[in-house]
């Protein structure tokens, strides 16, 4: 297992829509891992291969890190991920993402979803989530399509999100 180099807001892989995977091979099982390891380090919640820099429709969450997981959430890695139903009343909260750091935005999204998708061995997968899971499973998926949480806020809301991320910038620089 290795940490990937999680890749921030501007590179052109965060706005692509990602490749399915057709392959289920120790390289899928060995990048999961991988994508495990690098969301462990950065502390996250959630990460999707595009967030490594890889155009693949795989992501990973893990809740555990969460003060409002329930005690049975596990480890999950999905490949080829699709939200089947949402329910019409939604949410708002607050969301953040590894690939923009230092940036928090109250988001809207359905409450409860149903995600079909497969697992890393190509077997299908069906999950019921509600809450922190509903939520990191559409923010995830959002990312396999080219879309971040700044792109789910008002164009108001947006435009201070990214004078903030410009001037993060600058000071790192």
């Amino acid at each position: 297992m290795s940490v990937r180099e999680i890749v921030m807001m501007g590179d052109p892989v965060l706005r692509e829509v990602a490749e399915e995977v057709d392959a289920f091979d120790d390289a899928l099982r060995a990048l999961v891992r991988d994508m495990f390891e690098t969301m462990y380090h950065a502390d996250g919640i959630g990460l999707a291969a595009p967030q490594i820099g890889i155009s693949s429709r795989i992501l990973v969450i893990d809740l555990r890190r969460d003060d409002d997981h329930d005690d049975d959430d596990e480890p999950i890695a999905l490949v080829n991920p699709r939200v089947a139903w949402q329910s019409t009343a939604v949410e708002k909260q607050t969301e953040g993402c590894l690939s923009i750091p230092g940036l928090e935005e109250v988001v809207e999204r359905p409450g409860e979803v149903r995600v079909e998708a497969q697992d890393p061995d190509g077997n299908p997968v069906s999950i019921a989530a509600d809450k922190l899971l509903a939520r990191a499973l559409q923010h995830e998926i959002d990312h396999l399509d080219g879309v971040l949480f700044l792109d789910r806020v008002s164009p108001l809301k947006r435009r201070m999100l990214l004078k903030k991320w410009k001037k993060l910038e600058s000071e790192e620089a």
